[in-house]
């Protein structure tokens, strides 16, 4: 058996129907125990984002801090994996996606809350929290095991899959498609697959930048996000919206394409969708996960270092993170691609894989010419997956720093393979790299989710004495 189709068969086991159900399951349950805190709060929390607390006490504002979990959400996510999704699991899976995102607010809100009240003071201004305390000190010391293994299996997450490879490969793949789409400049060949120089250059020039920022630690990565990532979600918001309105008469055709495949296994509106429910819903929901990290655990350690006093209004601002980047961004980003046809064969004429299908919505989309077009998409993703480079060092570098008990020889070491990991991702297959990210992104949800639910009465606990106390404040 090859390597991929090993890493397939790992990854359908981890992302059966078990952990789907959790998921959802998990993001229902704190829903209800929060009050539907995602649809009677979302304006609050909106405004929260933006406004920082005067005398609150972290590391980072909670705008860095948003910035900071953003950073490691909005990437190759929200441009690739919901290409990767709509390509497998038909254009129903983007429903799916929404539905988790929907149930993900909750969760996020959630792993915020808990993120703080449960932080540690590490000293001299360090907080650490996350996961791995808010399982150790909020469900005590008994389950310890459980938070080791969530900050091992983070690590790896980090260093070996959704926050190194599966980036810098988006990233390369993009830079090969732009510079050299005829693959003619090949710089060697490893294993009978020919790299060029556009692949080899890109990544090279990424490995360097993101090198520098990592070495400066928390601070130096939230200063950059919170410089990058508005610019970034505006410009790619402002270009996808273009698409939408120049072929605004063929959305509702596509919203009702995504509808019925979203429940139907067989085809639809004369497009062959020819997949199984199974997968539409196995992929739209892993993607989903993949893209705004709901029910990881990942955010709510960036959400420990926020300088606040109020677990709750660090929960909503959270929160805000899976609105943006998957009601929003994901959401357009699955509109263009449906309504465009680049997730179908039978229109583009090729069977298309991951950036090159968003690529072909937007330069079919898009008035302009399909160099630019595909210059800007470019751009757009190799600031997303950038990003989410860097946070994805402090999610996995903070799990090993709870792992090693602060040992900064460790930590050190770590960085520097985290850069190496960065440098020889774009040589692995798509298949590979996603296949590994997901198992990961499962293999970590796991001793979080249990957490959460275990943890669902101190939220609502926690909700209702915030609303009470702060009633006349936020009315």
């Amino acid at each position: 058996m090859k390597m991929d189709e090993i890493i397939s068969a790992i990854d359908s086991f981890v992302w059966g129907w078990v952990l789907i159900i959790l998921i959802l399951a998990v993001g229902a349950y704190l829903t209800v125990r929060s009050g539907l805190i995602q649809v009677l709060h979302l304006g609050k929390a909106l405004k929260f984002m933006v406004k920082n607390e005067e005398d609150g006490v972290g590391e980072v504002t909670s705008f860095g801090a948003l910035c900071t979990a953003l950073s490691a959400t909005i990437g190759t996510g929200n441009i690739v994996g919901v290409a990767t999704a709509i390509c497998a699991g038909g254009p129903g899976a983007l429903l799916w996606i929404l539905i988790a995102a929907f149930f993900g607010m909750a969760t996020k809100y959630a792993e915020g809350l808990l993120a703080v009240k449960f932080r540690v003071d590490k000293g001299n201004g360090h907080f650490l929290g996350g996961p791995f305390y808010y399982i150790e000190n909020g469900l005590g010391k008994r389950f310890k095991w459980l938070a080791k293994l969530f900050a091992l299996f983070g690590t790896l997450a980090g260093i070996m899959g959704i926050g190194t490879i599966t980036q810098i490969n988006g990233i390369t793949t993009a830079a090969e498609e732009f510079f050299d789409p005829n693959k003619s400049g090949v710089a060697f060949t490893f294993l009978s697959k020919d790299y060029t120089w556009a692949t080899v250059i890109s990544g090279m020039l990424v490995t360097l930048c993101a090198a520098l920022v990592i070495i400066g630690g928390i601070k130096r990565i939230a200063r950059v996000s919170e410089i990058i990532v508005p610019f970034m979600a505006i410009t790619y918001v402002l270009f996808v919206m273009i698409i939408l309105i120049c072929n605004i008469k063929a959305i509702p055709s596509a919203v009702i394409l995504i509808v019925k495949s979203a429940f139907n296994v067989n085809a639809v509106g004369g497009a062959i969708v020819g997949l199984t429910l199974k997968i539409a819903i196995q992929k739209g929901i892993g993607r989903g996960v993949f893209s705004n990290e709901a029910g990881l655990g990942s955010a709510p350690i960036a959400a420990a270092a926020a300088k606040t006093k109020e677990p709750v209004r660090q929960g909503l601002v959270t929160m805000t993170g899976t609105f943006i980047d998957t009601i929003v961004i994901c959401t357009m980003t699955g509109l263009s691609i449906v309504l465009t046809g680049a997730w179908n064969p039978d229109i583009t004429n090729a069977k298309l894989e991951g950036v090159e299908v968003t690529t072909y919505a937007w330069q079919h989309g898009l008035p302009f010419n399909e160099r630019l077009s595909s210059f800007i998409l470019m751009m757009c993703l190799v600031f997303f997956a950038f990003t989410t480079i860097l946070g994805w060092n402090y999610y996995s570098e903070k799990c090993l720093e709870y792992l090693s008990n602060g040992n900064k020889k460790a930590i050190k070491v770590f960085r520097w393979l985290y850069i190496l990991a960065v440098f020889i991702g774009p040589y692995l297959t798509v298949s590979a790299v996603w296949g590994l990210a997901d198992i990961f992104n499962g293999l970590m949800a796991f001793p979080n989710l249990v957490a959460l639910f275990l943890l669902a009465g101190v939220v609502s606990k926690e909700t209702k004495e915030y609303f009470r106390l702060n009633k006349h404040k936020l009315s």
